[in-house]
């Protein structure tokens, strides 16, 4: 069987919102649904199929309205991908003439990275520390 490319997407590591009324929404999916952010976003915990023994956290976070962090354009939305070999998909990626943000972050749970799709929509990618070299 041959093995995957390096350089995939593994799941979802985040989804992330803007609202004008973010401490009202917190509640209201606290509430409803059992989000309950305890102040860093709610961790939804997951394990890989093909690789049960790994454990990933999606995390679901409500930003404030004023945030730049999805920008430079005004989406208000952003989805983080968990990748599995950033280094991989980056440069296959920069071959694909897919738009980059030369911008990184390397923090003790992970690397971050960050592209842009066809509408401009920022899309970020984090490969975790257990994945990272």
């Amino acid at each position: 069987m041959e093995s995957p490319q390096s350089g995939r997407i593994l799941g979802i590591g985040g989804i992330f919102f803007k609202s004008a009324n973010r401490d009202q929404m917190k509640e209201w999916y606290s509430k409803h649904l059992g989000l309950a952010d305890s102040g860093h976003g709610v961790m939804l915990p997951w394990r890989q199929h093909d690789a049960p023994e790994k454990e990933h956290v999606t995390v679901w976070s409500v930003f404030p309205a004023a945030t730049d962090y999805f920008g430079p354009g005004p989406s208000p939305f952003m989805i983080n991908y968990i990748v599995d070999d950033m280094d991989a998909l980056l440069e296959r990626l920069e071959k694909e003439g897919v738009q980059i943000d030369p911008n990184r972050m390397n923090e003790s749970y992970g690397r971050f990275a960050w592209i842009y799709d066809s509408d401009g929509n920022k899309i970020e990618l984090w490969q975790p520390v257990s994945d990272a070299a």
